[in-house]
């Protein structure tokens, strides 16, 4: 690991030209782990989709409803898969909130985001942060030091927020889905978020996609209603089901509206039955 500019550190071999998908979800939570280049690639987003900022960081708040809800109800393993870079209230720490042995692991397949991870997590020892890719489920979830820390003989909750959309190929999606979903006994859950549009031919979102294609990822791929939803087949979902993640359980009444008819980052809990 090497010391950069602006207080940062980087593997070696990762060098800052690139946008980073995972530096500029940090950077529109407004955190210091982010390049020049992020920023840069990030104001761009915002100047195509103003609401990104207030929708990532409603996401996030989606996150630490959903697993702290989880937590509640007495689940007891989390495995965070496209975790990013550490920020606030990540799941470890919301979980172990209301139950300190829960067990928690990230998977990442950046480099930059497991450099940072564990250099967080190395004093917690119910968390582990381990390298995996999404694209290939089955070594992700055979992975022996995933299957050591997570008994998949009881039940876990998977995340998958703001990951799936970064796939562009919809076969390949369902079958992620699938394989991860088939790995899960009764009573393990399920939580997604993914960019939603009701109209893949809308301006913003060929705009926003074509923004995305010069970063690592590579391409981001909003998705219809219908498709979405089908991820979630068969799973009995938690109330208020699949909405907007800034409409799911909010803070105040007024915040509950749920509008479809604009793209946005939809997410759901689904427990397996």
């Amino acid at each position: 690991m090497r010391h950069v500019a602006e207080g940062q550190y980087l593997p070696h071999g990762i060098p800052p030209t690139v946008p980073n998908v995972a530096r500029m979800y940090d950077y529109y939570l407004g955190g210091k782990d982010n390049f020049a280049v992020d920023r840069e690639a990030a104001d761009k987003i915002i100047s195509i989709v103003p609401s990104v900022r207030s929708t990532t960081k409603a996401n996030r708040a989606f996150l630490g409803k959903a697993v702290s809800l989880l937590a509640r109800a007495g689940v007891r393993q989390f495995v965070d898969i496209g975790a990013g870079l550490p920020t606030q209230d990540n799941v470890h720490q919301v979980v172990q909130r209301v139950a300190a042995d829960a067990r928690t692991v990230y998977v990442d397949n950046d480099p930059v985001v497991l450099v940072h991870a564990r250099a967080l997590l190395e004093d917690n020892p119910e968390t582990k942060v381990i390298g995996g890719d999404l694209r290939r489920p089955k070594e992700l979830l055979a992975d022996p030091d995933l299957r050591e820390h997570i008994d998949f003989g009881r039940p876990v909750a998977v995340l998958m927020l703001a990951v799936l959309h970064f796939i562009p190929d919809h076969d390949e999606v369902d079958a992620i889905v699938e394989t991860v979903r088939r790995a899960l006994v009764p009573g393990s859950y399920l939580l997604l978020s993914h960019f939603y549009t009701p109209d893949d031919e809308q301006d913003t979102v060929r705009a926003g996609a074509k923004a995305y294609s010069s970063t690592n990822a590579g391409s981001l791929t909003a998705r219809s209603l219908t498709r979405i939803n089908g991820y979630l087949s068969g799973l009995d979902l938690i109330e208020p089901g699949l909405v907007p993640v800034r409409t799911w359980r909010p803070a105040w009444e007024e915040e509950a509206v749920v509008d479809l008819s604009v793209p946005d980052l939809l997410g759901a809990v689904g427990r397996v039955p």
